[in-house]
């Protein structure tokens, strides 16, 4: 352990004959080698700087500069215009001594540099004016505009092969729409929910806020546009998420699983071995920018990536008021829970990153440790899953010096979090849809104190090797997390790979030092009690339904020329209506990463066309107009999410509006009606961002279950998907046992239900098509 090399690299004893100095010279040989990889980490983020900061040029292309400038002098002719003589004479180089040749250089690698730095700016602002071009996502195919064309052709530009964080200064910024295309925007969203005397209350609302308040807030928001990057993602980040002050569990964190059907190895310490493995050289990626920028879908379009900077070596420490993200530079090691114990496990040792095998040693070594939890110790973990004001409370009172200090350091300062879990999880078995609803429950609550939910993400792996995550919601959303986990899983199955039994490969070091047990003095277990009893509560309460729907996936819905999300979307709205006999308040979370420091927007699915749709499917009307409906509805979802993604939203920008509203202290009758409105039907999609990672047509058994989280409303529903392959969409439904009129297992059977039913509507109008080319082919044959 570092720790321990550091404490007797050098020893010394004063004697009568003088001080006798004892230096280990392996110990300060490990010190010396750590200090090596942590230079290299400083000169490798010094050259990333250096590129980033000349992106779409390249350092080597001042040299070209100058080298040309140079020529062209070198033929008697001056292509600055006389400017390289004027910074000759302004710098007055001759009272230098120097010789006319060398004032000459001095002037041209001037005006070389300044050249260099403008073509930059002009390259930069070119690739910012593409990147904020957005108008071809709302054109149709085959009707596509010559400006749309030109930026086609434009975009296609051979730049050279980006960082990972290179295009961020030439994202454009997220604009702020007008209030009044907001409010018409909010209007028509609300009026499928309102009855007539309702939607005209809530009309006249909304025009006196724009005739009086509204344009002043308006201001104060345009003005922060102008001077932040993002005039939503700090506000959100701290009102939505830090400043709330229920549990992290359930109600934000949310999971991620392992594959459906196929677990790599059995051995738990094998697969901790592996999975953290891969977890550390996705971060060496992301450290050295290694990682491609992430792509909007089918497009070159690159997103914002600052949401990997907090990925790793990140905690959320509590407080009274609002919470704190606490990001590390870096981190040498992982805490491990198993059977009551904390454990600091060093992944690097003289430098290198420890062998998948030598983990795997290291974990079984904690999982063969018999020593029991000290008094408190074993369900410590709760308070991170009970209310934030009893916890930052406790953590002032009792973790703010000594050796809690210490121990609760070593864990918000760990690259991320694992517990080896006793259980064993899956859908093997003989209940595979029960067990995998308790795979949810348990990777969303655990046992409410065996996972530590302020960690910016939490390993699990469990006895049977089976593997999933836990991630804190406020540094980053869902695709950033997946987008890791992704690579995890593939890594861990097709790169790293086991042995025929099932252990890691590689040699094992057996002169690693055993893993640190973490020491605690806990002098009161009644506020560890009392959060494990909210949480016990909140965990009980929450009914979670995972399922896979087999039936068809995206291939089939493509070939009906209809969007897969908008397909399920609509399909959602069928379900619920079906479910509670009405419509409500839908939230799609979609992604403004379009834009630097980009987070999420709503799509307020539940719309005018969609309720026609389902109104005229359930009261039997002819199924040529239910078609037609469902075309429209489809149509309606799709710009809906396009202009959510384009910044043309509508909750960010009331949201922005009304924390102007608190800080000018001033009330708004709108807006706060607007923002206590409950989302009883909460959607999210967890993209597949990294095909390239699976071979499913070789590997078909390789297919992700995605992740989930808990219910929004305590009377609603929290239903996250994800459409893997060509022929399957994984399902995740949660809601609340103590509501009696939410039930997730009637709901996930009502949208299996509502999409085999779309598809048997749109079907038929396929079927009729293929019959009538059948039947004009003869009469076109007797004609001839």
């Amino acid at each position: 352990m570092a720790e321990a090399h550091q404490a007797v690299a050098f020893q010394f004893t004063i004697t009568p004959e003088g001080i006798d100095l004892q230096l280990s010279y392996q110990a300060l040989n490990q010190i010396y080698l750590s200090g090596v990889r942590s230079w290299k980490k400083r000169v490798s983020r010094m050259r990333n700087r250096v590129i980033k900061g000349v992106y779409p040029a390249s350092p080597s292309s001042w040299l070209f500069v100058v080298i040309a400038i140079l020529a062209t002098m070198y033929m008697r002719s001056d292509p600055s215009m006389g400017l390289i003589t004027k910074i000759q004479i302004h710098k007055d180089l001759g009272e230098t001594g120097y010789l006319h040749s060398g004032q000459t250089m001095v002037s041209v690698l001037v005006f070389s540099t300044l050249l260099w730095l403008s073509l930059i700016l002009a390259l930069r602002f070119c690739l910012k004016l593409l990147l904020s071009y957005h108008q071809w996502m709302f054109e149709q195919h085959g009707r596509v505009s010559n400006v749309t064309k030109v930026w086609v052709v434009s975009r296609f530009s051979t730049f050279r092969k980006p960082l990972l964080y290179s295009y961020q200064t030439s994202l454009p910024h997220l604009p702020v729409p007008a209030i009044r295309d907001t409010l018409s925007r909010y209007l028509q969203s609300v009026r499928p929910l309102l009855t007539d005397p309702e939607f005209k209350r809530m009309t006249k609302l909304a025009n006196h806020f724009e005739a009086n308040l509204g344009n002043r807030l308006q201001r104060y928001l345009r003005l922060k546009a102008l001077w932040a990057t993002n005039y939503v993602s700090d506000w959100w980040e701290e009102y939505i998420y830090l400043r709330s002050r229920c549990p992290l569990m359930v109600n934000s964190n949310y999971y991620g699983m392992d594959f459906l059907y196929v677990t790599p190895t059995p051995v738990q310490a094998a697969r901790a071995g592996n999975t953290i493995t891969a977890l550390l050289l996705y971060r060496r990626k992301v450290n050295r920018e290694e990682l491609k920028p992430v792509r909007s879908h089918s497009t070159v379009i690159p997103l914002c990536a600052a949401q990997c900077e907090r990925m790793f070596n990140t905690t959320r420490t509590p407080g009274v008021e609002t919470d704190v993200l606490q990001h590390w530079q870096d981190s040498e090691f992982v805490v491990v829970y198993h059977k009551g114990r904390y454990f600091r496990l060093w992944v690097y040792r003289a430098g290198r990153l420890l062998s998948p095998r030598e983990i795997e040693h290291q974990m079984q070594r904690i999982l063969d440790d018999p020593s029991p939890p000290k008094p408190g110790e074993d369900k410590l973990g709760a308070l991170t899953a009970g209310d934030r004001i009893p916890w930052a409370q406790m953590r002032k009172q009792y973790f703010s010096s000594g050796i809690n200090k210490r121990s609760l350091d070593a864990i918000e300062r760990a690259a991320f979090f694992v517990t080896l879990d006793e259980e064993e999880q899956g859908m093997r078995g003989e209940d595979p849809a029960g067990n995998l609803d308790r795979y949810a429950k348990s990777l969303l609550h655990g046992k409410c104190y065996d996972r530590w939910f302020d960690k910016s993400f939490s390993i699990v792996i469990y006895k049977n090797g089976k593997s999933g995550l836990n991630a804190e919601h406020s540094w980053a959303d869902a695709p950033t997390v997946a987008h890791l986990w992704e690579y995890t899983l593939a890594t861990d199955a097709f790169q790293l790979g086991y042995t025929e039994d099932g252990h890691c490969k590689g040699e094992v070091d057996r002169s690693l030092p055993q893993p640190q047990r973490l020491v605690w003095d806990i002098p009161s277990e009644a506020q560890v009690c009392s959060s494990l009893a909210v949480a016990q509560a909140l965990a009980d309460d929450v009914d979670c339904h995972v399922f896979p729907f087999r039936d068809f996936g995206k291939g089939r819905i493509k070939k009906l020329r209809i969007s897969p999300d908008a397909y399920i979307q609509i399909g959602l709205q069928l379900a619920y209506y079906r479910d509670r006999g009405g419509f409500c308040l839908t939230y799609e979370a979609s992604m403004t990463r379009l834009f630097r420091e980009g987070r999420t927007e709503t799509v307020r699915s539940c719309s005018n066309e969609s309720t026609a749709f389902v109104k005229a499917l359930e009261d039997g009307e002819a199924e040529e107009q239910c078609r037609r409906l469902f075309r429209l509805a489809s149509e309606r979802h799709q710009n809906l999410y396009r202009m959510a993604m384009t910044g043309a939203g509508i909750d960010r920008h009331l949201f922005c509006l009304y924390v102007v509203s608190k800080y000018l202290g001033v009330e708004s009758p709108f807006l706060k009606e607007v923002l206590s409105e409950p989302w009883r039907l909460s959607t999210s999609q967890t993209p597949v961002q990294q095909m390239e990672l699976f071979d499913l047509k070789n590997h078909p058994d390789f297919i992700s279950l995605g992740g989930g989280f808990g219910p929004v409303a305590d009377d609603g529903y929290g239903v996250s998907y994800i459409i893997v392959g060509e022929d399957m969409i994984n399902f995740h439904v949660s809601s609340k046992y103590s509501c009696s009129d939410t039930d997730s297992h009637r709901f996930g059977a009502q949208i299996s239900k509502a999409l085999q039913d779309i598809m048997t509507l749109l079907s038929a109008d396929t079927k009729t098509s293929l019959s009538s080319k059948g039947a004009a082919q003869p009469q076109a044959k007797k004609l001839l």
